[in-house]
Order: C-alpha cells, then structure tokens, then sequence
C-alpha cells in the first residue's frame, strides 16, 4: 500500500533530481519506489475492473489486439 510518506519521498526524490541530481542510492531508491507506486496503482485498477462486472474479452489465434499470440 502506497502511504503520503511514500508519496512525499517520491515526490523528494523527484524535486532532488531536477535540482541538484541523485547518488546511486537514491537513484535505486526511486526506481523501487516508483515501481511499488506503479504496482500499487494496477492492483487498484485490476481491482476495480473486476469488480464492475465487465466480462474479460476472450482471445483467440486470430486476435488483433497486436500480442502476437502472447495472452
């Protein structure tokens, strides 16, 4: 779960960057947290679309969805 602790550190390390730059360890820092950010928000998302009842499309050999074939 995302908190305003983990926004505000986002948000930090991001002003930080444009301003003076990151060491190493902030720049690793804020890939993990951007990526637990980004994961969090698909979770909710996945979520929501689940629960509102809209049926998953199926996919079949001639799909056009541009997957090749990946589902």
């Amino acid at each position: 779960m995302i908190t305003k602790e983990t926004i505000a550190r986002i948000n930090y390390l991001a002003r930080k960057k444009k301003s003076i730059g990151l060491t190493p360890q902030e720049k690793k820092e804020q890939q993990q947290l951007r990526r637990q950010y980004i994961d969090s928000i698909k979770k909710q998302i996945v979520t929501n679309l689940d629960a509102s009842g809209i049926p998953k499309k199926k996919h079949d050999a001639n799909c056009s969805c541009g997957r090749k074939n990946k589902h």
